[in-house]
């Protein structure tokens, strides 16, 4: 009788696979007729098209993709979760029978598809082999409860998986929407906007203070102040202006310029970095926790045994015997350890958009920090004031504030804020003439002219630097900060040094991370050596890496990870992403580059780095629990293996697992109960 009934049981699954792939196939016949047959396609279709026919993946369909997942998961839930409640009350309603049965049926034909495709495909056992013959076996042999929550719980951990996948997807998908889409081009002496994908070689596009460049070109006209930090590695905004080249996806910070098209689409400097990531296999993996890969391995010695002991103990006995590695329950629990301890870490405002981070952190021993824009602040502060002859530092320093106060750009907001702190007066500005990129020039209402800007702009105004001015610039360039000069009446009165900001939080990380057992530190830059070792030795930093080009950066990374070492890259621009990739584990501030927000693991929400010995104690937290899970799991095994082979069959086996599961889901949750206490005892 089992035979028969396994006999019905595939019967029904191969036809239901003939029709699906008749379906199929007519559908493939269809689509490829033309566009009114195509818009009658389902977004799943239409996703499955673009991936079999190798077109490129839009925003539109990453989403589709993801939505259909989280629908299907959600269906067979529902579907099993009936199956659940049929078969609980089927005994007292026989009539219900048929229906529960198919009900199972139905909620298991993806345990069984899956299985196929192990066995066919990829030509291994795995998990969903080991779950399919539990549901199987159990509706062949009329234990109807078994089957229902096998599939149940199969269909439970799919949706806590997916679940864990889609906060990576958002933040895929969150990360393409701010990603210019449309762009203003000079068309005849007019300002036309249109998509940034019609781009041509040679068009002229208009680009304004506080937009992104979003291809590479040359200026052809107008003047700017760009933050490229994130190309480049320069602390400070470069001027650039006729004739100057400039990057996609950096940031004019004040100015306005018409770039003239260089490169477009998958030719620009961010959209080649975008490629190498894009082929790169690894990026594309889906998420495996520890007891999936365990469970996983064990399966065909435990089918093994399970066909061995049939003839001794029973069919009952040896599917039992199926269930002493609960699969999906690793799985399930697995997922919800990560998953609530991902809720831990963004209590504290860190955003966590992949699961394995959180455990490779536990293996860390050398953290590589960029150096600008991560260590230091993307605001730069005031530091010394050099005079000349006539005037004080306060008079120097109210003159370049009143003159500084209605731009924009951060050096500007650093001398008016450091004009605020020594409580100096700003002038009344009769008449301003602000020269973008090189400086501005204001008139006071007793007919004085300050100009303060560049060196450059003080040449071009014609007025000399001062041997003290010159020697100062000179030790500024060597040490990496720059000098905003300052003239009164057409005679240079002194000079404000903008020096780069380290953050306030950096040395007390360093000293956490030291405690925590992180044996190398290193800073890599691509700054000049001298600022670069100074800050390094001011940190108490093991070494250095200075004028590092962005292609170098995943070289060093490569390099210690050969000499045995696991690497995580704490950065912030596009130049880092590459690195990133190649870390073991990958950190990024908010605010930091789309791609470089994209590419890492781990993105600090606040902008500060004060949160970085946090998440290598909740990794070591959650890391002890999967642990003490796949362990406590690993118990349950030995004991249901003992037991349905002396003591009691399938039906025994059920409800043991389902107890354990229970004690299970409630210790799994227990990070987040206790989250919600600290909460309410916050309120209270």
């Amino acid at each position: 009788m089992l035979l028969i009934n396994i006999g019905i049981i595939a019967s029904a699954y191969i036809g239901a696979r003939l029709v699906e792939r008749y379906s199929s196939k007519k559908w493939l016949i269809d689509s490829n007729r033309g566009p009114k047959s195509l818009e009658k396609t389902s977004s799943s279709q239409r996703v499955a098209k673009e991936k079999s026919t190798h077109q490129p993946m839009t925003l539109e369909s990453v989403r589709e993709s993801t939505a259909v997942e989280e629908i299907t998961h959600d269906h067979y839930l529902k579907v099993s979760l009936a199956a659940l409640g049929l078969t609980v009350i089927r005994p007292f309603y026989p009539a219900l029978t048929l229906l529960s049965i198919g009900v199972i049926v139905y909620a298991s034909y993806p345990l069984v598809k899956n299985a196929e495709k192990s066995l066919l495909k990829e030509r291994r056992a795995n998990n969903d082999l080991l779950s399919s013959l539990v549901s199987i076996l159990s509706l062949a042999s009329g234990e109807y409860l078994a089957s229902a929550i096998q599939a149940s719980v199969y269909h439970f951990g799919n949706k806590m998986v997916t679940k864990s996948k889609d906060l990576s997807t958002q933040m895929l998908t969150n990360v393409f929407e701010q990603q210019p889409s449309k762009v203003w081009v000079l068309k005849d002496h007019q300002e036309i906007e249109v998509p940034l994908e019609a781009l041509q070689i040679d068009d002229i596009v208009v680009v304004k203070a506080g937009e992104v460049i979003p291809i590479d070109g040359f200026i052809t006209a107008g003047m700017a102040m760009i933050d490229q930090h994130a190309l480049t590695g320069e602390a400070v905004p470069a001027e650039k202006g006729l004739g100057d080249q400039v990057f996609a996806a950096t940031l004019i910070v004040s100015g306005r310029i018409q770039v003239k098209v260089e490169k477009t689409g998958r030719e620009t400097t961010i959209s080649k970095l975008g490629e190498i990531l894009n082929h790169t296999a690894e990026f594309k993996t889906a998420l495996q926790l520890k007891g999936e890969k365990w469970s996983n391995k064990i399966a065909m010695p435990l089918i093994a045994t399970s066909i061995v002991s049939a003839p001794l103990l029973g069919i009952s006995s040896a599917t039992a015997i199926l269930y002493s590695v609960p699969s999906n329950a690793i799985r399930i629990f697995t997922s919800l350890q990560t998953f609530n301890h991902l809720t831990l870490v963004s209590n504290k405002g860190i955003l966590v958009k992949d699961g394995r981070a959180i455990e490779e952190l536990t293996k860390i021993d050398t953290v590589l920090f960029d150096k600008t824009g991560t260590l230091t602040k993307a605001e730069p502060e005031v530091g010394q004031i050099v005079v000349c002859d006539e005037l004080g530092e306060d008079e120097i320093l109210a003159y370049a504030a009143s003159a500084e106060h209605r731009l924009t750009h951060p050096i500007a907001h650093a001398i008016v804020k450091q004009a605020q702190e020594r409580h100096l007066s700003l002038l009344d500005i009769e008449e301003a003439n602000y020269k973008i990129g090189y400086g501005v020039t204001v008139q006071l209402n007793n007919n004085q002219v300050i100009k303060v800007g560049s060196a450059r702009f003080m040449s071009q105004e014609g007025i000399t630097l001062p041997p003290k001015i010159a020697e100062a610039k000179a030790l500024g360039e060597e040490e990496g900060y720059s000098l905003v000069m300052v003239a009164l009446n057409q005679q240079l009165q002194g000079a404000i040094e903008i020096r780069p900001q380290v953050r306030p939080e950096v040395q007390q990380i360093i000293a956490g991370l030291r405690q925590r057992g992180i044996k190398k530190m290193f800073i890599v830059s691509g700054d000049h050596k001298r600022p670069t070792q100074k800050l390094a030795e001011a940190l108490g930093m093991d070494n250095y890496f200075y004028e590092v080009l962005p292609q170098n950066k995943a070289s060093i990374v490569e390099q210690l990870q050969k000499q045995g070492r696991r690497v995580c890259f704490v950065g912030d621009g596009i130049n880092d992403a590459i690195a990133m990739k190649k870390a073991n584990v990958s950190i990024s501030l908010r605010g930091a580059s789309s791609i470089a927000t994209d590419m890492a693991q781990v993105v600090f929400m606040d902008g500060s780095l004060s949160h970085l010995c946090d998440i290598f104690d909740i990794s070591k937290q959650l890391n002890n629990k999967l642990k003490n899970s796949i362990t406590f799991w690993t118990g349950f095994g030995i004991t249901n293996i003992t037991g349905s082979s002396l003591i009691y069959g399938i039906m025994g086996s059920t409800i043991f697992y389902v107890t354990v599961f229970g004690f299970g889901i409630a210790h799994a949750m227990l990070p987040l109960r206790q989250l919600k206490q600290k909460e309410k005892n916050h309120k209270n």
